[in-house]
């Protein structure tokens, strides 16, 4: 279908000078970028996540902006169908359209155009990531904590998605909101079910947060029950919104995607100046998925050292027992934040280190020169952890990663004997679990040398 609309939320009103900017930007080269993101949000009722096989399937898709006295109207052609319902767009996917062109347009702006964000130190890169969630108006002074950050696997099976859900279900009964990265699966899952406790406990405000990036954009779409969406720049921005942004951690079973993101935060509490820190972290998952934390939970140990194992708690099939105990953990983070006089919406006080920070482009190249042996200190292991399994995401379902696998190959990555031997068992085990991929056969995107 084509159809004109206008934006919903913060881009309706703009000045002059703003839609002037905003029409030159849509015609530099982030409009290819704005292209791929609304096509991937437009077409959000089809579960896949081949971002390549989406744009050729609609190669005669396009999306215009157009400047107005007040505001813009957006012009889309050939849109799929599914996005409307008799001829009129579905609000929250007018919403997540929204959302996109705001946040790629002021990070382009703001960010990375601008010279008070000096991105190559920790602190202007913390500051960035703060300002783009205050643009968003994500940040919320006047709410006691309550965000409960749910990271999972898009690929699990039916048994795994419904209890995620069932575990948002009693976190929303206990008036926990949920953040996550807002595509399917275990990321679906828990909003899904906190959105019935919500309705049932009359909890009118809920949030459903959604954190992502363009690239997982592109290939898995915000789901529809995300009221909340912020598009951060680059992987390395998103997960420190996270994990500033949330007062407790709930991980669910995934692959590698949800490997980065354990190693993200354990190598971030591992940090000595993060000792003390309040931030209650669960592995969970249904009866079934047991041996999927076995082995993750094995491969910390060995890489991280057994002191990883106090930083969460792993707790199988309990759904309540998860909600009560991370209810109990929120309560505590209150506490600290308020002893020490901390903001509730926003973890200043969290140290990352700089190596967590860095964007990481997953090229042949720079896979192949990661540092996976233990001759280093534990927190640089789990940063080049973090980026093997980053450029592993990036083969499996990002579109420059695909087409760089298909160009060049698989990844290679390099790593000492008995490090190689346990990083081989846990990828094979995601790859015999059907883990990597939505649908269809998996072909690895990488190669152990």
């Amino acid at each position: 279908m084509s159809s004109t609309i206008s934006p919903e939320g913060s881009l309706e009103i703009l000045s002059q000078h703003e839609v002037s900017r905003l029409h030159d930007t849509s015609r530099s080269g982030l409009h290819d970028l704005l292209r791929r993101c609304a096509l991937a949000v437009l077409n959000c009722g089809n579960p896949t996540d081949d971002s390549v096989a989406l744009m050729e399937a609609y190669q005669d898709f396009d999306i215009e902006v157009i400047p107005q006295d007040r505001g813009v109207r957006l012009k889309l052609t050939n849109a799929p169908a599914e996005a409307f319902v008799d001829g009129k767009m579905i609000r929250g996917i007018r919403e997540h359209l929204s959302s996109i062109l705001r946040d790629i347009v002021y990070v382009y702006n703001e960010i990375q155009t601008h010279r008070r964000f000096d991105l190559t130190t920790a602190e202007g890169t913390t500051n960035a990531v703060f300002h783009i969630l205050r643009k968003a108006g994500t940040l919320k002074p006047g709410r006691d904590p309550s965000l409960v950050v749910c990271w999972g696997g898009h690929s699990i099976s039916r048994e795994e998605y419904e209890y995620s859900k069932d575990v948002g279900y009693h976190l929303g009964l206990r008036e926990l909101d949920i953040c996550t990265g807002c595509g399917p699966g275990a990321m679906k899952g828990p909003m899904k079910g906190a959105n019935v406790a919500h309705a049932k406990q009359r909890r009118h405000h809920g949030r459903y947060l959604g954190v992502s990036e363009p690239g997982i954009i592109a290939a898995e779409a915000p789901n529809p029950i995300v009221n909340e969406l912020v598009v951060m720049p680059d992987i390395e921005k998103r997960l420190e919104a996270f994990v500033r942004l949330g007062h407790g951690i709930i991980v669910f079973p995934g692959g590698v995607g949800t490997a980065e993101e354990i190693l993200y935060l354990l190598g971030i509490l591992l940090h000595p100046e993060n000792g003390d820190m309040e931030l209650p972290v669960i592995f969970t998952g249904p009866a079934d998925s047991a041996d999927y934390f076995r082995r993750i939970d094995e491969f910390l140990a060995y890489t991280l050292g057994e002191e990883v194992r106090r930083l969460y708690r792993i707790i199988i099939d309990d759904p309540t027992e998860v909600a009560r105990t991370m209810r109990k953990g929120v309560d505590a983070v209150t506490g600290y934040r308020k002893t020490r006089q901390d903001a509730f919406y926003y973890n200043w006080r969290l140290n990352i280190d700089r190596h967590f920070q860095e964007p990481f482009a997953p090229t042949h190249e720079a896979m192949a020169g990661l540092a996976l042996h233990r001759r280093q200190p534990v927190h640089e292991l789990a940063a080049n952890l973090r980026r093997a399994f980053s450029g592993i995401v990036a083969g499996n379902v990002k579109e420059q990663g695909i087409r760089a696998i298909k160009a060049h190959g698989p990844f290679e990555l390099h790593a000492e004997p008995e490090l190689m031997t346990r990083l081989d068992e846990l990828l094979t085990s995601f790859v015999a679990q059907g883990r990597m991929k939505l649908a269809g056969d998996y072909e690895p995107c990488y190669r152990l040398a």
